[in-house]
């Protein structure tokens, strides 16, 4: 009977296992009878001398035990893909993606690197990488079943989500490709690591030679993302292995759609310092003599290394796709036959490595390692309910706690200064306090040619929030970034994964957009979805908001809310030179991710101005501060909406009326506290806000003011912003677009009259 005749009679389990794939079930078949070749050995060498190319193609000499090893990872790996589609066809777990047809890789992959040692940011698909490193069958079927013991995620994500702390494999998630440029600020920690020594004694973990691995499907080169970290991995010559594993779909879109002119490694050719190398990911040895090349470049610190596997997707992309939908008959027969585990099985017995027997023993020990794995984690813990709250903020440092509050314990000195001189300042007594600290962005060195700093006053960032800089604390801390905002995201958090402290810049609000899928779902998740094994403490600096006559529509922006409404992150708005200092410093020493949103038409103005107030002054996050006593109506505000409310509280006050002013200064978390307090007192409350009326962030305050506090008022909640608008070049059409201090004036007028 042929094999196409064989792989017809393959019939469903319980799960649902696709028609014509080679499932582990049909490799238990037995095997072709073997010939007199006794081991496997590497082609016979050519007398004389050859060239280089020609010896770096020579096949490793691989042990018995190692190709036997070989064998079991990779029918253990499809065993445990076959066994998570029983169990989802029985109900009993509730999704699956396999790592079919990419386990010769992957095991390669696994076996060159260094579990524990070096650093791991796989994809998917690499179920048989993370066996071969060390992860067990019942700790994957543990994450399937969602239970709380789950090394990966503690039930928080769904199966082949990878991440296991011993082993250095950092948590990934759903989104393709944004390990990518995590993956390279992981290796520039290296990098760091060995241009500045006294780094290394606050890291731990380092090695001279280490290699970060990172993974990824054809579909995801066609992201941008692929190409940022490619940029700067090949600029600065990290030790990063891109290992694309090409199955030739990215779901049901095949690859000559995806990529131009079909095949990825032509398109990279171009890069600098990147060692290509091409194999057949299906077979074992290829892909180990590969792999062992790739990773050996980056153990010598000559660059990234870029291997493109050509691999097969026997089964759907999922348990949620059906690729007979969109793939013909024919064509998944032909992957069926380029199966790595019926071809290396085959390869064995032919060269009597093994015998049927022997190998059949393995896979009958594997079925009963699976199966009592999965009988397991079945009866395994779930988390329990009210665990789900755990670990969204760091459960060790509380910014929000008397720690970090020492305003009562002020002594200013020297010249008041500007908000830019005190975050300047901040970032300078920071950064001589922690040699952890890096501060990189668009434009935030001095100057990058450190030839022509003698030369040169220096840039430092366009507001010059971050002047000298680089001249104190050198260009190993203080860098430029390319202009690609996910790129300075992406890296900040591979660098703090490591245990750096970034605090990097987005040059302007505007445009922090391409990095919102970094902050949204990696820099706000990295803790919460790891259960706390991980973390990416960092600051991301963000020049925001109007009034700046000419700023227009893409240097007024001011969408706040966008960011409060993402748990795991700290917003944080100072409308003070003083409190930007203090709460500056909070967010640098704080172990959470945090968005500093520092107001541009703030940065120089006088009436916000202050003496220094020391380099351990700081102000806890969620405490208000209140601007100004009244009793008549308060004022719940932030930004630059604070001096304005100012005025117009003066001018209220000619009228009779006693206004109070709350300026919130922490967005996320926000003083509750003070605000009800201060509701109590005037029973009468404005929320006044820079941003758009309609879904901004005063719409929550005002609601929870009215469903908390409304047997305390007087009147309706009011708010003040900014129109349902984008923010105009013309000067006069600006001013009437943002909200302004008549308007504030106008609302107390007409609240207070209710």
């Amino acid at each position: 009977m042929s094999d196409t005749k064989v792989l017809r009679l393959v019939k469903k389990t319980d799960g649902d296992l696709p028609e014509t794939a080679f499932t582990a079930k049909t490799v238990a078949r037995a095997e072709p009878r073997p010939s007199p070749i006794t081991v496997i050995k590497p082609p016979r060498k050519p007398k004389g001398p050859k060239p280089r190319k020609q010896k770096e193609r020579e096949q490793p000499r691989l042990s018995r035990a190692q190709m036997l090893r070989i064998f079991r990872t990779m029918y253990l790996s499809r065993r445990l893909d076959d066994k998570e589609i029983q169990m989802k066809g029985q109900n009993r777990i509730y999704f699956q993606i396999s790592g079919a047809g990419h386990e010769a890789i992957l095991v390669a992959a696994a076996m060159c690197l260094k579990p524990g040692y070096d650093w791991f940011y796989p994809y998917y698909r690499d179920r048989a990488l993370c066996l071969e490193l060390g992860m067990t069958p019942l700790e994957m079927l543990l994450e399937a079943v969602g239970a709380e013991s789950d090394p990966n995620s503690h039930g928080r994500q769904m199966p082949s989500h990878w991440g296991h702390k011993d082993l250095n494999i950092v948590s990934q998630s759903s989104p393709t490709g944004t390990q990518l440029l995590q993956a390279v600020g992981c290796a520039e920690a290296t990098y760091r690591l060995k241009l500045v020594k006294e780094l290394r004694k606050r890291v731990r973990s380092f090695h001279n030679d280490e290699v970060v691995y990172v993974s990824l499907g054809d579909g995801t080169t066609s992201e941008g993302e692929f190409w940022e970290a490619l940029n700067t991995a090949c600029n600065l010559r990290l030790p990063v292995v891109f290992l694309v594993e090409d199955n030739g779909y990215a779901i049901s879109v095949p690859v000559e759609v995806q990529t131009a002119g079909g095949d990825i490694s032509k398109l990279v050719s171009g890069f600098p310092n990147l060692y290509r190398q091409r194999c057949d990911g299906t077979d074992p040895i290829e892909s180990f003599a590969v792999m062992q090349r790739a990773v050996d470049n980056c153990r010598k610190n000559r660059g990234p290394s870029f291997v493109h596997a050509k691999v097969i997707r026997p089964y759907s992309h999922s348990l949620s796709d059906d690729e007979k939908l969109y793939r013909a008959e024919t064509e998944r027969v032909a992957d069926a036959e380029r199966d790595p585990i019926k071809r290396f099985g085959a390869l064995l017995v032919q060269e009597q490595v093994a015998s049927q027997d022997e190998l059949q023993q393995i896979k009958d020990e594997i079925d009963r390692e699976v199966n009592e794995a999965a009988d397991t984690a079945l009866a395994s813990t779930q988390p329990a309910p009210e665990t789900a709250l755990d670990f969204i903020y760091s459960p060790t440092v509380d910014p929000s706690s008397p720690e970090f509050d020492t305003e009562d314990r002020l002594e200013l000195s020297g010249n008041p200064g500007t908000m830019v001189d005190l975050i300047n300042r901040c970032l300078h007594t920071e950064m001589k306090r922690d040699p952890r600290i890096v501060v990189f962005g668009e434009d935030v060195a001095d100057c990058s040619r450190e030839k022509a700093l003698p030369d040169v006053k220096g840039k430092g960032g366009v507001f010059k929030v971050t002047a000298n800089l680089q001249r104190e604390f050198g260009s190993a801390r203080v860098y430029n970034s390319p202009l690609a905002e996910a790129n300075i995201v992406g890296r900040a958090i591979g660098l703090a994964t490591r245990g750096l402290k970034p605090v990097v810049e987005v040059q302007f609000f505007d445009y922090i957009w391409p990095a919102f899928h970094q902050i949204r779902n990696e820099l706000a998740l990295m803790r919460w979805r790891s259960g706390n094994d991980f973390s990416s403490p960092c600051v991301i600096r963000v020049p925001v908001g109007g009034y700046l006559k000419g700023g227009a529509i893409y240097h007024s922006q001011s969408g706040v809310s966008l960011f409060t409404q993402i748990p795991g992150l700290r917003v944080i708005y100072p409308a003070t030179a003083l409190d930007a200092n203090g709460l500056l410093r909070t967010a640098i020493r704080c172990d959470d991710p945090v968005i500093f949103l520092e107001h541009k038409h703030l940065y120089r103005q006088a009436y916000n101005k202050s003496p220094y107030p020391g380099d351990n002054f700081m102000i806890p996050f969620g405490k208000a501060r209140t601007v100004r006593e009244g009793t008549d109506l308060s004022i719940i505000t932030y930004g630059a909406l604070v001096q304005r409310s100012s005025v117009a509280a003066k001018e209220a006050e000619k009228q009779g009326v006693s206004v109070e002013i709350i300026d919130l200064r922490s967005l996320s978390p926000y003083d509750w506290e003070a605000i009800a307090q201060s509701v109590k007192k005037t029973s009468r409350v404005i929320v006044a806000h820079e941003d758009s009326l309609s879904w901004g962030y005063g719409a929550e305050i005002a609601a929870r003011i009215s469903n908390e506090l409304f047997e305390y008022l007087d009147a309706p909640v009011r708010r003040v912003a900014a129109l349902d608008s984008f923010v105009a070049y013309a000067p006069q059409l600006e001013d009437a677009i943002l909200p302004q201090s008549a308007d504030v004036l106008k609302a107390i007028v007409e609240l207070r009259s209710y």
